[in-house]
């Protein structure tokens, strides 16, 4: 197993792509800390861990809210000892053209998006030099790489997530701390479920390999980066993507 032993948090993990990587991580070995505002999504997700025979706990956290990611953090180590890997997968939309798009929605994805990841890689990073070797993956998104209309604060924060990767990695890396950021194109999740059918239909055509992205393509990313096998990756933005973007 890839993961046996190691302890992931994964932020965003009660649904979509997060769900899938706590089962994927779980399948590898992992001991998994199902974090994510929806405690009782979080729970479930533990629920089924548990029963398939894997090792986990959930915890409620507002990755906005600095006490509560450190609550986060300390409850991880509480429970396994210490924290190896985390996953920055919590993200929240609130879209809108630019010239109705208000100071509470820039703030809202700002805070989750952009400041969350900031916490949490934060907290994590005094037990990752300690134990000298540490994976964090950053989640941004081909709208963060080239930009979408009506995704100025969510294209924004996904840029961010961008530059914080490469500046973490190069500030880290010398302390065995790999910093990698996935971006995914057009995924299944609930997202991209409110979207029209009619236009996921012409968006599949403009996708070279004529499907939108399944949570377990992003999550085997993850899986590949939070492994030992990418240990001389760092810094890099792996797009996942079907080849949207080229």
């Amino acid at each position: 197993m890839r993961l046996k032993e190691k302890t992931a948090i994964i932020t965003g993990a009660g649904n979509g792509i997060g769900k899938e990587a706590a089962l994927t991580f779980s399948r590898e070995g992992a001991n998994v800390v199902v974090a994510d505002f929806d405690e009782a999504a979080a729970g479930a997700v533990v629920a089924e861990l548990k029963e398939k025979g894997g090792n986990a706990i959930a915890v409620k956290v507002n990755v906005a809210d600095q006490e509560s990611v450190n609550n986060m953090v300390a409850e991880a180590v509480s429970a396994f000892g210490t924290v190896d890997i985390l996953i920055n997968n919590a993200g929240v939309t609130a879209d809108a053209m630019l010239h109705k798009l208000s100071p509470q929605e820039w703030q809202k994805v700002i805070d989750v998006n952009l400041t969350g990841v900031f916490y949490c890689t934060q907290a994590v990073i005094p037990k990752m030099v300690e134990q000298g070797k540490g994976k964090i993956i950053m989640t941004s998104s081909v709208s963060g790489i080239y930009g979408n209309v009506g995704q100025t604060n969510y294209s924004a924060s996904k840029a961010g997530v961008v530059g914080m990767t490469k500046s973490w990695a190069k500030e880290l890396g010398g302390q065995g701390i790999n910093v990698n950021a996935v971006a995914p194109g057009f995924v299944e999740t609930g997202m991209v479920a409110k979207v029209p059918e009619k236009v996921i239909e012409k968006l599949k055509t403009t996708i070279p390999v004529n499907r939108l992205g399944k949570p377990a393509d992003i999550a085997n990313a993850y899986l590949f980066l939070a492994s030992d096998e990418s240990d001389y990756v760092n810094g890099a933005v792996l797009h996942v993507d079907g080849g949207i973007m080229m």
